[in-house]
C-alpha cells in the first residue's frame, strides 16, 4: 500500500510524493521536475529583466528628463519588496477574476488602471471615461463626479474571460497610483464619518463600530452612527473580529489587497505626492498628452502629513504598532518611511 503527501513546491506546481517500491522512479521524477521548475522560473526571471530594460529604454527615449530612471527605482522596490517578503506576499497564489475588479480596462489605448480610492481615483476614472468615451467626454471635469463611480461607465478586468484576462494583463500599459497609507486612511475617516452626506456609510459601518467600541452610547448614536470617532475607527481597524468578518472595505484597504502588485506587473507606479507629474507622464506615455491633461489638484481640505499626525496622537503604542503591521506591506513596497509621529517601541 503507497503512503502518500502532498508537497508544495513554490517555483511550480504541487507534486504528490510516494513511499512505495517505486520510490527510486518517483525520486527521478522529483528531480526532473524540480530541474523543469527552476528552468521556467529562471526563464520568468529573465524574460521580466528584458522586459523592463526595455521599457526603461523606451520611457528614456520618451523623457529624457529622468523621469524613466525614478519610475523603474519604483518598480524594483515593489518586486523587491515581494521577494524579500514572500512568506507574506505568495499568501494567494493564484488571482480569480474577482480580485480584478478594481483594474479598469481602457481598450482603445491598451491601458489598464487600478483604482485605489482615496488616491485621486475619482479624477482618474474621469480621465478614463474621456479616454474610453470615443468623443463623448472631451474634458474630465466636464463628468459629474457620481457619474465617475458609476460601474456601468468603466469596464473593469475581472468581466472578461480567463484567456482575455491573461491576454490584457500580458500586452496592456498597467500602472496604479498610491499614497503614503496612513494619510490616505485619515482621509478616508475624515470623508466616510465625518460628512453628513455620508450616511450610507454611518449606517453601514458607523452603527456597527458604535455598537461595539462606545461605552454607553446613545440610541441616537446606535441608529444613526454618524459620530464615529478615529480612536473607534481604528480599534475596528484593529480588531481581529474585523478581519473575521471578511476583507475591508475598499476606501482603507491596502493597496497590496486591492491591486496585488506582487501578482500583477504593473508598468507604472504614480505616486499621490507627484500626482499631476506622474499623471500627465502616462497621458505622454499613451500618446495623448496632447489633448488631454489631468485635472489640476488644489483641493483646501485635503489630508496632509501634519494632519495626520494630529490624528494618531490619541492612538495608543499598542494600536498603532497593530495598524503598522496591518499596512506594512503598502509602507515597505512603495518606499514610504515610517512616520515620525509614531511610537512602535
Amino acid at each position: 500500500m503507497s503512503i502518500c503527501r502532498i508537497k508544495k513546491y513554490t517555483l511550480c506546481w504541487r507534486i504528490q510524493i510516494c513511499k512505495n517500491k517505486t520510490g527510486t522512479e518517483t525520486g527521478t521524477f522529483l528531480l526532473y521536475a524540480f530541474k523543469i521548475c527552476s528552468l521556467v522560473y529562471n526563464t520568468f526571471k529573465g524574460f521580466l529583466s528584458f522586459y523592463y530594460s526595455g521599457l526603461n529604454a523606451y520611457l528614456s527615449l520618451l523623457d529624457p528628463s529622468g523621469a524613466a530612471v525614478l519610475h523603474q527605482a519604483r518598480r524594483d522596490k515593489v518586486v523587491e519588496s515581494c521577494r524579500v517578503n514572500s512568506a507574506f506576499s505568495r499568501k494567494r497564489r493564484v488571482l480569480t477574476p474577482g480580485d480584478l475588479k478594481h483594474l479598469v480596462v481602457d481598450e482603445d489605448h491598451e491601458l489598464i488602471y487600478c483604482y485605489v480610492p482615496k488616491v485621486a481615483c475619482t479624477n482618474w476614472k474621469r480621465v478614463m471615461m474621456v479616454l474610453t468615451g470615443r468623443g463623448k467626454y472631451s474634458d474630465p471635469m466636464e463628468i459629474p463626479s457620481n457619474q465617475a463611480h458609476v460601474p456601468s461607465n468603466l469596464k473593469t478586468l475581472n468581466q472578461y474571460s480567463i484567456a482575455e484576462i491573461n491576454h490584457r494583463l500580458k500586452n496592456y500599459f498597467k500602472f496604479l497610483f498610491v499614497r503614503e497609507p496612513f494619510e490616505r486612511l485619515v482621509s478616508a475617516y475624515r470623508n466616510k464619518f465625518t460628512l453628513k452626506y455620508n450616511s450610507s456609510f454611518h449606517k453601514r459601518f458607523g452603527t456597527r463600530i458604535i455598537r461595539r467600541y462606545r461605552k454607553n452610547a446613545t440610541q441616537d448614536a446606535l441608529i444613526n452612527g454618524a459620530d464615529v470617532k478615529f480612536k473607534e475607527f481604528i480599534e475596528y481597524l484593529v480588531d481581529p473580529a474585523t478581519q473575521r468578518d471578511g476583507p475591508l472595505n475598499e476606501h482603507w484597504q491596502t493597496v497590496y489587497q486591492l491591486c496585488h502588485p506582487c501578482h500583477i506587473h504593473y508598468d507604472m507606479v504614480g505616486k499621490y505626492e507627484t500626482l499631476e507629474e506622474d499623471a500627465n507622464y502616462i497621458l505622454r506615455l499613451v500618446g495623448v498628452g496632447d489633448s488631454l491633461r489631468f485635472p489640476s489638484y488644489a483641493k483646501s481640505t485635503r489630508t496632509t502629513d501634519a494632519m495626520t499626525a494630529q490624528f494618531f496622537s490619541n492612538i495608543s503604542s499598542q494600536q498603532q504598532v497593530q495598524l503598522y503591521q496591518l499596512y506594512k506591506m503598502d509602507f515597505l513596497m512603495f518606499n514610504y518611511s515610517i512616520p515620525s509621529y509614531l511610537k512602535l517601541d
